[in-house]
């Protein structure tokens, strides 16, 4: 699986890169807050989402830990989803 370190992401974003990242926790968890420009999708409705996410070019999944995060990329990468990555850790690490 392709994955990205939160470290990595702050670094780009940082640098002024354009990035589509989506969030797929729930509702009460991105209340507490989000990375900055990330798409909020939770998991259960990315099925009927799906038109929102670019099919082209590099998308970063992300949730609390990354194991949801891990089964959107797997689902949409069944999809025919291409350039993909999972932020390890989750938002529980880059808050650290």
């Amino acid at each position: 699986m392709n994955t990205i370190l939160p470290s990595v992401v702050k670094e780009r974003l940082s640098s002024g890169e354009k990035l589509t990242i989506i969030d797929v926790r729930e509702d009460e968890e991105v209340a507490a807050g989000m990375i900055p420009g990330a798409i909020h999708i939770p998991l259960g409705q990315l099925p009927e989402r799906m038109s929102e996410i670019p099919q082209e070019g590099e998308v970063i999944m992300v949730c609390r830990s990354g194991n949801r995060s891990g089964r959107a990329l797997s689902f949409l990468e069944a999809q025919g989803y291409t350039g993909l990555k999972n932020m390890t850790g989750g938002m529980l690490d880059w808050e650290d």
